[in-house]
């Protein structure tokens, strides 16, 4: 197994792509082009980023990785707050690795718990061909989607990545369908738990709102992309965070920053999953 370090090292390299920030409710706000660097010295001991962007360079040097931040051994990785507290900002950026591309997701709340933004960072590797997906539509999930998921967990638990421990993997099974009134039905099958839950769907957002204190929105975004989170963070109440990234048709991967109920953050996991039925 790749240690943290190694799995950082699978983003070497110079992406360019856009940082494209919307509303709540996904409105496009602004669209800004970037360009960021990943360059290793002294023999990848050491990481150099610099990211462009605005006519302005910020630099940043890594010799180590750890606090709120776990990668994958695809290089896929999470960055974020490890503990939501009272009246304090809170977030994450949750980022996918598919061969030459990347997706990056970052959410954001405000002082008051409310979900205030969203950017979402395209990328790939310079001199490389990519082609961007549309914005994801509801039929573009419709069926029934098979995978398996990776969890791992922060340094501070007892099953940890940094120890070298081997990660959780298991099967999944995602079904979503649509009912006679256009509602969504989705079933979640993680091992052998299987949860079913119903939402309300209006242009590009899927509301989740069976429970007024738990709502739970997603946002269909350009390139495929998907953006899952509570409208409200809460105390005292478990959460989590989610990218979607429609890599193919019939192909998904998912990231997955779980909370516990005393707001500490307890995990992360990547689903790669692929369409085996339309339902």
């Amino acid at each position: 197994m790749k240690s943290q370090w190694e799995c950082f090292l699978q983003n070497l390299g110079v992406w360019e792509g856009s940082f494209t920030n919307f509303s709540p409710q996904g409105t496009l706000l602004n669209d800004t082009p970037s360009r960021l660097s990943l360059e290793g010295l002294n023999n990848n001991q050491t990481v150099r980023l610099t990211l462009s962007r605005s006519g302005q360079d910020v630099k940043r040097e890594f010799s180590y990785v750890g606090g709120g931040l776990l990668f994958f051994e695809n290089g896929s990785f999470s960055e974020g707050f490890i503990q939501l507290r009272p009246f304090s900002e809170f977030g994450a950026e949750l980022a996918l690795v598919h061969e030459n591309r990347r997706l990056r997701l970052v959410q954001l709340f405000d002082q008051t718990g409310n979900l205030s933004g969203l950017t979402l960072i395209p990328e790939h590797l310079a001199g490389t061909q990519t082609a961007e997906r549309p914005t994801l539509q509801v039929d573009d999930l419709l069926g029934e989607w098979r995978g398996e998921a990776v969890t791992i967990y922060p340094d501070w638990r007892s099953r940890s990545v940094s120890e070298g421990d081997s990660p959780d993997t298991y099967s999944t099974t995602l079904k979503l369908q649509l009912d006679d009134t256009g509602r969504l039905i989705q079933s979640t099958s993680f091992g052998d738990r299987t949860i079913t839950s119903i939402a309300t769907i209006k242009d590009r957002i899927i509301l989740f709102d069976q429970d007024p204190q738990k709502q739970v929105q997603v946002l269909l975004l350009p390139d495929g992309a998907s953006a899952t989170s509570p409208l409200k963070v809460q105390l005292r109440q478990p959460l989590f965070l989610e990218v979607g990234w429609l890599i193919q048709p019939n192909l998904r991967q998912r990231m997955i920053r779980s909370y516990n109920e005393k707001g500490e953050w307890v995990s992360l996991t990547l689903v790669t999953e692929e369409r085996v039925g339309n339902c």
